[in-house]
């Protein structure tokens, strides 16, 4: 039988971590719209609201009851405004490992909300699920990305040659068509014993709390 992530909210000080909303679809086509989720991620461009409302109200459910992984929706706690999206993917249940990915808004970044929600994810991961690794792979030129990758503690384990594709814009047409692009991608890990904080314990603060909806 496959195995499932439970239906669940994350809190931290600052974000809520929760699944897709209806309420969310102007905002996350919003932000899959922004010239930097294009050039690193596969999202089709344009991004319309039809694709969000797909993926908010279909695509993202069906990654967690399928057991392939699970998405939230970043939110900040104050406002309850959309700041970015984690996911995890491409989950093998049997040796407990998935890997990650994540994105922040145009409008939210330089706050380090990135970090905060991957290492919750992360804390999540080890200490309530039992997992025992989480993988990421980012492509070479990505230095924010993989500066979120470093802030958190992960370990870079080696270069996968060429097995990426990114989007481009010529340098003499800045406004010009997308072209793709072949990349190295840098495989990234973070195991339990990895973290500068043992799972579940705080570091001065009060951590994060999840709790779960269990259908």
């Amino acid at each position: 039988m496959t195995s499932t992530f439970p239906d669940i909210s994350i809190s931290t000080e600052r974000l809520v971590l929760r699944p897709y909303e209806e309420a969310d679809i102007p905002a996350l086509a919003e932000m899959m719209n922004d010239e930097l989720v294009t050039a690193w991620t596969s999202v089709a461009q344009p991004y319309t609201e039809d694709d969000a409302r797909a993926f908010a109200t279909r695509i993202a459910p069906a990654e967690r009851t399928e057991g392939r992984g699970i998405v939230f929706a970043v939110t900040e706690f104050l406002t309850q405004r959309l700041v970015g999206t984690v996911h995890l993917q491409n989950t093998d249940w049997r040796i407990r490992s998935s890997e990650i990915g994540y994105m922040t808004a145009p409008w939210a970044r330089g706050e380090g909300y990135a970090s905060e929600s991957v290492l919750a994810v992360t804390q999540w991961l080890f200490d309530d699920q039992k997992f025992e690794r989480l993988e990421l792979r980012i492509a070479a030129d990505n230095t924010a990305s993989q500066q979120v990758a470093q802030k958190i503690g992960c370990i870079s384990e080696g270069v996968l040659r060429n097995a990426g594709i990114v989007r481009s814009r010529p340098e003499e047409d800045p406004g010009g068509r997308w072209a793709e692009i072949r990349t190295d991608l840098i495989v990234w890990s973070l195991l339990p014993e990895d973290l500068d904080v043992p799972p579940g314990r705080g570091s001065g603060d009060e951590g994060y709390v999840a709790f779960a909806d269990w259908e």
